[in-house]
């Protein structure tokens, strides 16, 4: 197992430079190239903490009642998404501890199960956490544009069914992923889908705020004296940075590894970019 999380597209560059060994070695000669060595403690740590606060989040909404709609039941199905992404990260960090420090002896090929296994669960919980966000923009979108017939189009069996066909389509598409993780048009296909989801939520939201802004516009005008609406668009464009922001800054530098892995995976540039995964991953 890697001194990571185990995910065969992220270590494939490192294997597919067979007739590149040359340039692997210029790129990783560099000081500035060495990566960041990362105790796995610190992950099996960050693992705790957030598995602690996706429990926190699942359990608020199935105790409180007045949270029982459908944009929480999708919040709910993204914290659990994050969940088993801290569980099984948690699950390959304990097994690596006790791997190395001699205390469980395992053969190789159970290793190697446990391994496709983790790797399944992992990819399967990134598709879900990039679907889900998109679901709820969309919710949104319906609450704030269809708002007299929000409940008949967001009925509890739709919600349902769109929560299921996530979890069933990450479940295949994470299989895909991992019987043909070293062709470059799967990584297209993922790399092709955080994009679409990203400009998805992009204009929904941008739509959703330029909706508000002329809102109190009208208001504004419509008052004598008139308001200013200053304040209210400017509240709402740092929220809508803070939802788009942090979204792409999370996954941003995966899905450019990514790219780079389909663009240069032999490129001393691009081996310099991978050493540094760790830093990323958290």
């Amino acid at each position: 197992m890697s001194t990571l999380a185990s995910l065969r597209l992220l270590r494939k560059p490192w294997n597919a430079s067979k007739g590149n060994q040359s340039n692997a070695t210029v790129g990783a000669s560099s000081g500035w190239c060495q990566g960041l060595d990362i105790p796995n403690e610190l992950f099996l740590v960050l693992g705790l903490v957030s598995l602690v606060e996706n429990l926190l989040v699942v359990a608020a909404i199935l105790k409180n009642r007045n949270l029982h709609s459908p944009t929480y039941y999708f919040i709910c199905c993204l914290a659990v998404s994050d969940m088993l992404v801290s569980i099984s990260n948690l699950a390959e960090m304990l097994l690596m501890l006790l791997l190395e420090h001699g205390v469980l002896v395992m053969r190789p090929s159970i290793i190697r199960h446990m391994d496709s296994v983790i790797d399944m669960l992992i990819c399967s919980s990134v598709m879900s956490s990039l679907s889900f966000p998109g679901v709820i923009a969309v919710d949104r979108y319906i609450t704030i544009f269809y708002a007299l017939r929000y409940h008949s189009i967001m009925t509890l069996q739709r919600v349902v069914v769109t929560m299921v066909s996530i979890w069933l389509a990450s479940t295949v598409s994470s299989t895909v992923l991992i019987t043909y993780y070293s062709s470059n048009t799967i990584l297209l296909c993922i790399i092709g889908f955080f994009l679409f989801m990203l400009v998805l939520m992009l204009v929904l939201y941008i739509h959703m705020f330029t909706l508000a802004r002329h809102h109190l516009h009208s208001i504004s005008s419509q008052q004598k004296p008139p308001t200013t609406h200053r304040g209210g668009s400017l509240k709402g464009a740092i929220t809508l940075t803070i939802l788009l922001g942090v979204f792409f800054i999370c996954w941003g530098p995966f899905f450019f590894h990514l790219i780079l892995i389909v663009t240069c995976p032999t490129n001393p540039f691009c081996i310099c970019f991978f050493s540094y995964f760790n830093l990323f991953l958290i």
